[in-house]
């Protein structure tokens, strides 16, 4: 028992409150070290259970839209944009990790693969998650994606896909995406399903000439896109060179650039 109060701060039994200066005959709580163990235990169980990601920090309570650690692949932590409140226009409600957000322009997206493997940027601003970290989410549990778009007019839609996963490194990080709903967009995404994410140095297309090049992004271009998520960011309309920007041709065509632009997911039971 001396072993147990020289490790705890709290009280064992009314010796130790006696000793603390309580004097008054009444009912105390003590902590007995069998009970503070138990207790020990059990919170060493909850703290262990780290999040993987958004979802699990939205039904743990949080329901701010910022910035979150999550653990998607163990004990090493990665920061995310959690977005935690929704549209009313939107269906589902918070705990969407957003993999890819383009806003102002200030992050440079035509980038070589080992980065978009990786992922850059700003989590406060634009930046993309890194393919690696997209995979270890998606590997083992199922997720939604939610595309949201706003053009420069201040006009807001998005496309909503039911299913969503990229495959590991072996596999080119291929993209699995099906289960479309409209919200506005219309369906720019279904065409690249089954495709390799491709960079300007390694070309994974299966377009003649390399898509990245072409039009100045990273994604899983087929020959070559009906979106460009990660291309040029145009200040609005600009037909100079042919479909360079972040665009979504099923909405405005090849020549309208987002003001934004965010992919985000959401585990699903």
């Amino acid at each position: 028992m001396s072993e147990c109060r020289q490790s705890v701060k709290k009280p064992v039994d009314c010796t130790d409150l006696y000793k603390s200066g309580q004097t008054v005959s009444k009912t105390y709580s003590i902590y007995p070290c069998e009970f503070l163990s138990a207790v020990e235990s059990v919170q060493e169980r909850i703290w262990e259970k780290k999040p993987v990601d958004c979802t699990d920090l939205y039904k743990s309570g949080q329901t701010v839209s910022k910035t979150y650690s999550i653990y998607p692949a163990g004990n090493a932590p990665i920061w995310v944009y959690c977005e935690m409140i929704s549209n009313r226009k939107i269906p589902y409600k918070g705990g969407w990790t957003v993999i890819q957000r383009r806003m102002d322009g200030s992050v440079n997206f035509y980038r070589p693969w080992n980065q978009y493997k990786r992922g850059f940027g700003n989590v406060e601003g634009e930046y993309w998650l890194g393919l690696e970290n997209i995979y270890q989410l998606t590997r083992n549990n199922k997720y939604m994606l939610r595309v949201d778009l706003e053009d420069f007019g201040g006009n807001k839609v998005f496309a909503l896909y039911s299913s969503f996963s990229v495959g590991p490194e072996a596999d080119e990080y291929k993209l699995k995406v099906s289960g479309f709903t409209d919200g506005g967009a219309g369906d720019s995404l279904s065409g690249h399903n089954g495709y390799k994410f491709s960079t300007f140095d390694k070309d994974q297309d299966v377009y003649e000439n390399n898509c990245a090049k072409l039009y100045l992004g990273g994604f899983w271009y087929s020959a070559c896109h009906n979106t460009n998520p990660n291309g040029i960011y145009l200040w609005g309309e600009d037909g100079t060179h042919y479909a360079i920007g972040n665009v979504w041709s099923s909405w405005k065509g090849y020549a309208v650039g987002m003001k934004s632009i965010s992919m985000k997911i959401k585990r699903v039971p």
